[in-house]
């Protein structure tokens, strides 16, 4: 019992070693957004803020809102990558788990090969594409092109959900009076919700974070993300780094917020899409 004592506190503290190393540029980022700037060259640097303030945060988002223009249009990217992700992933997932489809495997190589693409890739390529039809400067533009890596993901992660039901669900619903659709929008779809919620979460995050595609579809503020409003306050003489990590502090809220509140369903999807079939 002594040892087993012994075994679990050391287990503990390593882990809390590692939590304070992993959290630590949270902290420092907070702790640099309410520091002065006259504060923030000191050297050594102090660990705990030193007159702290918050004009950076009201410099941000109350005197000068455009920064709450760019939350905005973040706001609609990811919940469109997150949308049409869903709406096109799960027939996909389906499809590829339940029907008998040739080239199965190969259509799955293809989306893991998509995936593995870096961003840096696709962003010249789909600039010269978007620019022909009319897709850039726009909403639409954005959200298809993080639709790259946010679709196949989507497809990958939903398709062993749809494996771990019992093959019988469908025949079952179709005896009891219901149709191919029906059966699948109220057996079927239930039954998924933790993967469609794990789908939802990561999604959201892909159009939320994106950065390289904002970057190259975009020529002007009207539809630029967050993330390029970050990029405002590195200059070609020195960055702002309190206003740049005030705003990044209240960037990075959303992405906790739906981790915390929704850990429990990012982890199942991740165990559940590492299941081989």
């Amino acid at each position: 019992m002594e040892e087993s004592r012994w075994k679990t506190s050391g287990a503990t503290l390593i882990a809390v070693l590692f939590m304070i190393v992993f959290l630590f540029p949270v902290y420092w980022m907070v702790k640099t957004s309410v520091t002065p700037i006259t504060e923030l060259y000191h050297n050594p640097p102090h660990l705990l803020p030193v007159k702290a303030t918050f004009d950076s945060y009201i410099n941000n988002f109350v005197r000068n809102r455009d920064m709450i223009g760019y939350i905005g249009n973040s706001i609609i990217i990811a919940t469109g990558t997150m949308l049409l992700s869903l709406v096109l992933a799960v027939p996909a997932a389906y499809a590829l788990a339940r029907l008998t489809i040739k080239g199965k495997s190969i259509i799955m190589i293809l989306l893991l090969s998509i995936q593995m693409l870096p961003g840096i890739m696709m962003a010249m390529p789909l600039y010269i594409m978007f620019s022909k039809v009319g897709l850039t400067d726009n909403f639409a533009g954005l959200i298809f092109a993080d639709l790259i890596h946010a679709l196949p993901f989507a497809i990958i992660t939903l398709r062993p959900f749809f494996l771990s039901l019992p093959g019988g669900l469908e025949e079952a619903a179709m005896i009891d009076g219901c149709n191919k659709f029906t059966s699948f929008t109220q057996i079927i779809l239930p039954l998924v919700t933790p993967g469609l919620l794990t789908v939802a979460v990561f999604c959201f995050l892909f159009g939320w974070g994106d950065f390289i595609f904002a970057l190259t579809l975009t020529s002007g503020n009207a539809v630029r993300p967050l993330t390029l409003g970050l990029y405002r306050f590195i200059g070609q003489y020195g960055t702002e780094w309190n206003n740049l990590m005030a705003v990044a502090t209240l960037a990075a809220l959303p992405i906790i917020i739906i981790f915390v509140s929704m850990q429990k369903y990012v982890v199942g999807g991740i165990t559940a899409g590492s299941m081989k079939d």
